[in-house]
């Protein structure tokens, strides 16, 4: 099996309200825990997890760009991530392409290089990779 570093592929990034401390429901459903960062009141901004080699997060509403979680939106909300080799190159692309950049291709403290763009039916696309 190649490095999962360095093959293209899906992980969903599923919005939960803010304000929300528990996501055992996840853990009961046989997903790991790689990490969670919480917020400054314990709630949970932002975890990784994964069932079988199948990589998700579970981040907060991110109101800035708009974002709602299903129950707010009253439907089915996700952020596409991508993780790509080449963070740039795949922001470049995109760009390229007609993708409007929401933010640019950056080195982040919890190991990540990511890049976020909105495709021209309005999809967020986060691309990344870990570093």
């Amino acid at each position: 099996m190649t490095n999962p570093n360095e093959r293209t592929h899906f992980a969903p990034e599923l919005h939960i309200p803010n304000g929300t401390y528990n996501i055992d429901f996840y853990l009961n459903f046989g997903a790991t825990e790689h990490f969670c960062l919480r917020n400054d009141d314990g709630s949970i901004h932002v975890a990784e997890l994964e069932i079988n080699g199948a990589i998700f997060h579970l981040h907060e509403t991110m109101r800035w760009f708009n974002a709602l979680e299903p129950i707010t939106a009253k439907g089915v909300t996700a952020v596409i991530g991508l993780f790509v080799p080449n963070v740039d190159e795949v922001m470049q692309q995109a760009i390229k392409a007609g993708a409007t950049e929401i933010s640019p291709a950056t080195d982040h403290e919890y190991g990540y290089r990511q890049g976020m763009f909105k495709d021209p039916f309005g999809h967020f696309w986060q691309i990344q990779k870990k570093i």
